[in-house]
């Protein structure tokens, strides 16, 4: 592999662990840059969207521009990793890193295991369902009745999506999953306050990230980004709208 292969190699990855990771566009695309000129690059162009990375470097000495293509497949938030890959970017332009240093470190950070287990996120969704019970005036009589339906809520969205592999079926069904179970409380005289409940509960599915993402990069002038980000931020909250709307209208 030559300097210039290698120097895409570099980048590509950087960007790739970036996009799957939940970073806004602009911030691959100027990372992916940045580390390109850190290894002398002549030329560097980055055009990514949610789903593709367009990378095109030309070499210091003259060597002719190359243009490569890769494919994301899968996105979620990791934003430890996007981290990680920040600190090597700014090791590599403050010269501490050589090319082979850089990719060495990044194929590190591609295979590290930096989420939590699901134990940890089903037991953070349930806390996170109890609390916005209470922020949104529910009473402490029905934050055992969210706590349970939020984090099982939210571990049969992780079940869901391992079957699954299509996000909008997993998110559905949990949000009908959380219905149920929040209906059945308030039947049995568990829980009172069924809207609260299932308020409480679904906050653990709604793309907060995705659509901060999707606004911030409509405001740096990623329309393409922007937008589509919005649309799957749409889609999403449809899904859980949905599920809880098949709950209230026939069970």
């Amino acid at each position: 592999m030559n300097e210039l292969d290698e120097l895409m190699e570099v980048s590509l990855l950087a960007g790739k662990i970036m996009l799957m990771s939940g970073a806004e566009t602009y911030r691959v695309e100027d990372t992916m840059r940045r580390l390109a000129q850190s290894f002398a690059a002549k030329t560097s162009h980055a055009f990514v969207t949610p789903t593709g990375i367009i990378l095109s470097v030309g070499g210091a000495d003259g060597t002719k521009e190359k243009t490569t293509f890769i494919r994301i497949t899968d996105r979620s938030n990791d934003l430890h990793k996007v981290a990680m890959v920040n600190h090597v970017s700014r090791e590599a332009s403050a010269g501490k890193l050589s090319l082979h240093e850089a990719l060495t470190q990044l194929k590190a950070v591609d295979k590290a295991e930096t989420s939590f287990p699901e134990w940890v996120q089903v037991s953070a969704a349930a806390f996170v369902s109890a609390a916005f019970l209470l922020m949104f005036d529910g009473s402490w009589s029905d934050a055992a009745p969210a706590f349970i339906t939020g984090g099982t809520g939210y571990y049969l969205f992780l079940r869901f999506q391992k079957g699954l592999h299509v996000r909008f079926f997993s998110e559905l069904f949990a949000a009908f999953s959380i219905g149920v179970i929040a209906r059945l409380f308030v039947y049995v005289s568990f829980g009172s306050a069924l809207d609260l409940i299932i308020i409480g509960s679904i906050m653990p599915l709604v793309p907060g990230v995705l659509i901060t993402n999707a606004v911030r990069d409509l405001m740096a002038g990623h329309l393409v980004s922007g937008l589509s980000r919005g649309a799957e931020a749409f889609l999403t909250a449809t899904a859980i709208g949905a599920g809880i709307a098949i709950v209230i209208a026939w069970i």
